[in-house]
């Protein structure tokens, strides 16, 4: 493993270079590290890459699903509740079904177990590809928040298929009562696992002495805390991650300081992007490994056979992007929905079409057992891998290169934002200008009096369209400014709490004010 290490720093600076490079053109990363880790993995000399399964979801997902987690409205996850939980549960049931009915008719020797262990497999979207494509296009906050909110849940739902399939292949059973009980256990225990295990660190934060260098590491060990003892309880360690993950983010502000805020999504972010990139690299360069394993299926059957389920997938989503509509708007008479408008064909077929595979699709296909508990060689596995590799390119390359011409084309309306990001952020800002400048008036009449710093201040915030800027202040003036800026987090969490709220300005804001609180150290 050591005489490797040059070669894994010359492939996280391989990363780099094709990050940059992405980013210059213009097309979603995870494209061009596929294509690329595909291309490499054809060099004379290059070491094999073999994946262990166990690295990815020890290793890498909790971090990913943790970070996603905290960058996730809940407002907007609850707003858009009904569509989201359709989409990450219901239609990965669906997607799962429609593939092992496919599968196990078209593909030889497939039977329905390992049909739905395929369906499984292959039914969740990646998060991460979705994201980096939207980065370069303006859509709507709604249809963003709707696909962010899906990738958040569907891993979860998708590996449970996943392992209920194995078992059934494994035992040779499959028993109603037992797999509705373990299903209930694998979504309500991991979220209460989850929520128990973040009420913890929440309150070892808020009770203990901690400094902003605990924080930070207290922020990276909590993820794979709570996703090795829902693991361990035989719960759903994706829920776990994603549920504690999301407690704490509506909470951070009542238990991390702003230095610690600002140096841990510096270093978050710092450890996603190699995490993604990595990950999405390795997929590229085990294509060799995974077309060695196959046996007994010709190269160009195992890709028909791709095509064919990725064909599957596509349809599937985008029937049921449609369903889902038709569905809200029958609804709609009998209770009350988060919009009563009709979003037309256009909004639902970008939901549909934005469905790429990737790092979940690819580990879960890599942690099938080589033998069954008797013994056996298990049945299809090299198949599977090779027609999840298939998969995962082919969404990614197609749709993913295809997405950004598909929303630019059809200019969908942003009915929930009038004013842009912008102009929301500095109308904001002056509103916050203006509470603060009465606050300071009546609750520190006596200190503005006699503070000309402050006095300064209160002058700024008459003209709200002029910033702080480093004015030296005395401990007493930076006691009183440091409770403004507390009480201006405070309005921030009120107004956020109205849906015509756009959540990105107010989090500018809130990380404006932490900048401030981080200012005051060096006054």
């Amino acid at each position: 493993m050591l005489h490797q290490f040059p070669f894994y720093l010359a492939v996280i600076l391989a990363i780099i270079f094709l990050v940059m490079l992405a980013n210059k053109i213009k097309i979603a990363y995870p494209i061009l590290l596929v294509l690329a880790g595909l291309a490499i993995s054809f060099i004379p000399g290059i070491p094999p890459v073999k994946i262990d399964p166990e690295l990815i979801f020890i290793i890498f997902l909790p971090p990913l699903l943790y970070e996603a987690a905290w960058s996730t409205s809940w407002k907007e996850l609850w707003r858009w509740r009904r569509i989201i939980g359709s989409f990450a549960f219901l239609i990965v049931f669906l997607t799962a079904f429609a593939v092992a009915l496919v599968s196990s008719h078209f593909i030889p020797g497939f039977t329905l177990a390992l049909g739905f262990l395929l369906g499984g497999i292959v039914s969740p979207p990646d998060a991460v590809s979705v994201g980096a494509i939207l980065k370069f296009v303006k859509v709507p906050k709604r249809l963003a928040s709707m696909l962010e909110g899906e990738s958040l849940l569907n891993d979860a739902s998708s590996l449970i298929v996943f392992r209920f399939a194995l078992i059934t292949i494994g035992t040779g059973q499959f028993i109603l009562q037992e797999a509705a009980l373990n299903f209930g256990w694998m979504v309500f225990g991991g979220i209460g696992i989850g929520v128990l295990i973040a009420f913890v660190f929440f309150k070892v934060h808020r009770l203990l002495p901690t400094d902003v260098n605990m924080d930070i590491v207290l922020t990276l060990v909590a993820p794979y805390i709570m996703y090795m003892v829902a693991e361990e309880l035989h719960s759903s360690g994706v829920l776990s991650v994603v549920s504690g993950g999301l407690f704490l983010a509506t909470r951070n502000h009542r238990f991390l300081s702003g230095s610690s805020r600002l140096r841990a999504v510096n270093v978050w972010e710092s450890l996603v992007f190699v995490l993604n990139g990595l990950v999405f690299m390795f997929i590229g360069l085990e294509l060799p490994e995974i077309v060695n394993g196959l046996e007994g299926v010709s190269i160009s059957a195992a890709m028909g056979y791709g095509v064919l389920i990725t064909a599957v997938l596509i349809v599937v989503r985008i029937i049921s992007a449609y369903g889902a509509v038709i569905f809200t708007l029958i609804v709609r008479n009998f209770i009350a929905v988060a919009d009563t408008r009709n979003p037309g064909i256009k909004g639902p077929f970008v939901l549909g079409w934005a469905g790429m595979r990737g790092v979940v699709s690819l580990a879960a296909a890599l942690s099938i057992p080589v033998q069954l508990d008797n013994g056996a060689a298990f049945p299809q596995r090299n198949l599977i891998l090779f027609i999840t590799f298939v998969v995962i390119l082919l969404t990614l390359v197609v749709q993913g290169l295809t997405l950004p011409f598909i929303i630019k084309k059809f200019n969908l309306p942003e009915y929930d934002h009038l004013l842009s990001d912008e102009e929301s952020y500095h109308h904001m800002y002056k509103q916050l200008a203006q509470q603060s400048l009465e606050h300071l008036k009546t609750k520190y009449s006596k200190e503005l009096k006699e503070q000309p710093v402050l006095q300064q201040i209160a002058r700024k915030w008459e003209d709200s369209s002029v910033l702080l800027d480093d004015a030296s202040m005395a401990s007493e003036c930076k006691t009183v400014y440091l409770a403004m800026l507390d009480q201006q987090r405070h309005w921030l969490r009120t107004w956020n709490h109205d849906h015509h709220v756009n959540e990105e300005v107010v989090r500018r804001h809130l990380r404006r004010l932490d900048i401030e609180e981080e200012k005051m150290q060096f006054q």
